[in-house]
């Protein structure tokens, strides 16, 4: 038993007549994935006609065997004394292996019926993840002190996004999914679906996110096409395709961060423009030692005139080996910064000349004027107000000069 191909237009010709009935299955909508059509009897008989529409596949279907089948747009008649034709297209040796192993255990006999598969593209299916995934975001990468490398920052995201997806292997879904129901509709499977999509993107993420392709978080919805070639040589959508489902287009439409995150690479922008910041200060202070070394009035007054450089030990040159990772202290010495400046309190700078001498720690161990502390008991080094007047060395907290009382 199978089909033979009937003459085109002859459906409405005057041979109409020798066909017995007509089976016919009317425009399959997005939402609907497959559906059984069958006469009154439930038997089909020889020299009926069987109709298959534009993305349509048609299966013959015999008391729990396949007879024949065609993914082919036309007409069809049913002969009984034929062997199966399969006008198969793209699935031709899908159908051939419906045809010798398709079997349903405990289907009641004396049953024939069409089912006709929907194998367009269906289309408007959303995706979305219902608490945040971590991914490496490489666009804010941060040191690893231990193996002198960069590592990514990790972040939690939410995305949302859509996807598309056809019947692939009609063998599979009437298998696994559909069995020989009446109809099967897209609602029915959706739930199921969303969640392996969403298994497939984490692994999506996954790779995104490693050290070959290095994608920044806000450029994941442009790796659309990057996306369909992973899944298809990692095989992420292994559990859909088994369904016999193919997963055709998956494109993420939005992407933002949790609160956590966008904290922390608020910080971290933070902290890098201050360190930029920090550098440009930390040249420029070095020209000014270098202008207050030659100047015409003698290196006592250039340095003098360094005091308005506001460089105390919490200031821009103590932080200036503060990474743009450390992004707390950079912010936190930023603010207390900010707010020394903006309380307009003047610290005199370190004495350029008494730092080229080295300092001894309380220790009573030497130390050269580059170290910031004590090699011996890794004390900080002790920092010193210089009276613009006498130019006596003063202790950090003396409001007076030991020596002249000039205010300082």
């Amino acid at each position: 038993m199978g089909l033979i191909k009937a003459a085109k237009g002859a459906i409405g010709s005057t041979l109409k007549d020798q066909w017995k009935e007509a089976i016919r299955c009317e425009e399959m909508t997005n939402d609907i994935l497959m559906v059984k059509k069958t006469t009154e009897t439930g038997v089909i008989t020889n020299k009926s006609i069987i109709i298959v529409g534009p993305g349509q596949c048609a299966v013959i279907y015999d008391n729990g065997r396949v007879l024949d089948a065609t993914a082919e747009e036309g007409m069809y008649e049913f002969d009984s004394s034929s062997s199966p034709s399969f006008f198969g297209g793209q699935f031709g040796p899908v159908f051939k292996e419906m045809w010798q192993r398709f079997t349903f255990g405990g289907v009641s006999a004396k049953q024939q019926a069409v089912f006709y598969f929907n194998i367009k593209e269906i289309l408007d299916n959303k995706f979305g993840t219902k608490e945040p995934i971590v991914f490496q975001d490489w666009a804010h990468p941060i040191p690893n002190q231990m193996t002198n490398t960069l590592m990514p920052m990790l972040v939690k995201i939410r995305c949302f996004g859509t996807y598309t997806f056809k019947i692939s292997n009609p063998a599979a879904f009437m298998n696994k999914i559909a069995g020989i129901a009446d109809e099967y509709r897209k609602e029915q499977l959706e739930d199921q679906i969303r969640t392996e999509i969403m298994a497939v993107f984490q692994n999506v993420a996954n790779e995104l996110g490693d050290e070959k392709h290095k994608v920044p978080v806000v450029q994941m919805p442009s790796q659309t096409d990057e996306i369909r070639q992973m899944m298809d040589e990692k095989v992420f959508d292994e559990v859909i395709r088994d369904r016999g489902i193919e997963i055709v287009c998956f494109a993420v439409e939005s992407v933002s961060l949790d609160d956590e995150s966008q904290e922390k690479i608020e910080k971290y922008e933070l902290s890098s423009n201050a360190y930029l910041q920090q550098g440009k200060m930390v040249e420029a202070y070095a020209d000014a030692i270098g202008d207050a070394a030659s100047n015409a009035n003698g290196p006592a007054t250039g340095f003098m005139g360094l005091g308005i450089m506001n460089m105390s030990s919490k200031g821009m040159v103590g932080n200036a080996a503060v990474g743009p990772w450390d992004a707390n202290n950079v912010a936190n010495s930023t603010i207390n910064m900010n707010e020394e400046q903006n309380s307009n309190t003047t610290v005199v700078a370190t004495n350029a000349i008494s730092d080229s001498r080295g300092w001894k720690c309380e220790c009573g161990n030497e130390n050269s004027a580059e170290a910031k502390f004590c090699s011996a008991c890794g004390k900080k080094k002790p920092s010193k107000k210089v009276c613009p007047k006498c130019n006596t060395e003063n202790d950090e907290s003396a409001k007076f000069c030991r020596e002249c009382g000039e205010k300082l």
